[in-house]
């Protein structure tokens, strides 16, 4: 049995760590693609094992997240805009390949994501996840299929007017995420004094607001404003005007597979061109979502519109 199937029996019940160490350590053997040669290493072992292994993350609400089964007691749930375009991409291998897959959830923490798709844990990530040329030396993108302004959410009454005003303030970022390099920049270039911390999790970043232990809170707009939707604080909280960086958002893919690539962006074009990407955007941005019913009420920016007019993998810096 290849490497990276015995390793994929390994995924329910282990977490990201283990698997990554376990990966690592082993001998990589490449995958041969048996029904379509030219498939492509990452379809040709789905038509194999008919199993598609899809990352997702755990709280990156409203991307990808998890939630208790209303009808199964103790059994996840999948959702999010992501998760929901990723679906789509399984009904699109499943036609390709004739015949029906499984789709195999694979957990993701936001610091593990990338080697889980360089080293074959996953086939694709669906989450939130920024495209930069980095990232891009590890892994390949998607087409865009969002763009996110990082942005600054403050409590208003701790006098934060501005980046500036951060001097000296307590500023949380998410582990793994682009918002803490960025900070960083801009406080150099300012010369401010911060004190950093670091949530594990959007959630744990979010709770270190709600329990006072932090005065900012930094990261992609989308992700904070969910936060703040479902905070006993919410009315007591805001976004600054500036914003930190502009980041499309891809989903992650092997880099040494160009044909799945090229596949997943044809199926992305496609959502794209006959507007169901465009509900999708509705359904979990402009209307209520579980588990809470939140509503973020973020009409679609016209940075996202140019990005589904002429469709692009371009990165940011």
């Amino acid at each position: 049995m290849p490497m990276m199937s015995t390793m994929r029996l390994m995924t329910p019940g282990s977490s990201a760590a283990t698997l990554l160490l376990a990966a690592l350590l082993s001998a990589a053997n490449p995958a041969a693609a048996q029904a379509d040669k030219d498939a492509g290493p990452t379809l040709g072992r789905i038509a194999d094992e008919r199993v598609f292994y899809v990352g997702h993350r755990e709280a990156a609400i409203p991307f990808s997240f998890v939630i208790p089964d209303p009808e199964v007691l103790g059994r996840d749930r999948y959702a999010g805009y992501s998760w929901d375009i990723c679906l789509k991409i399984a009904d699109a291998v499943e036609k390709r390949i004739g015949q029906k897959i499984e789709v195999r959830p694979v957990t993701m923490a936001a610091n593990l994501r990338i080697m889980m798709v360089k080293v074959g844990i996953a086939d694709i990530e669906c989450g939130s996840s920024t495209n930069n040329v980095a990232r891009q030396k590890l892994v390949a993108f998607s087409n865009t299929f969002y763009v996110a302004d990082v942005r600054i959410m403050v409590r208003k009454d701790h006098g934060i007017r501005s980046l500036g005003d951060l001097n000296g303030k307590r500023v949380v970022t998410t582990l793994g995420t682009t918002a803490d390099r960025l900070i960083k920049q801009q406080a150099f270039a300012r010369n401010l004094s911060i004190d950093y911390l670091v949530g594990r999790s959007h959630a744990e970043s979010m709770a270190l607001m709600n329990e006072g232990k932090a005065d900012a809170y930094i990261g992609d707009d989308a992700i904070v404003a969910a936060q703040r939707a479902g905070s006993p604080l919410r009315d007591k909280l805001a976004f600054l005007d500036e914003t930190l960086a502009t980041e499309p958002y891809g989903l992650m893919l092997p880099r040494d597979d160009p044909q799945f690539k090229k596949f997943v962006d044809e199926v992305l074009v496609d959502l794209m061109k006959s507007g169901e990407l465009a509900r999708l955007y509705d359904k979990w941005f402009m209307n209520p979502i579980p588990p809470d019913g939140i509503n973020l009420q973020m009409p679609m920016s016209e940075k996202l519109k140019a990005a589904i007019a002429n469709p692009n993998d371009k990165p940011a810096n």
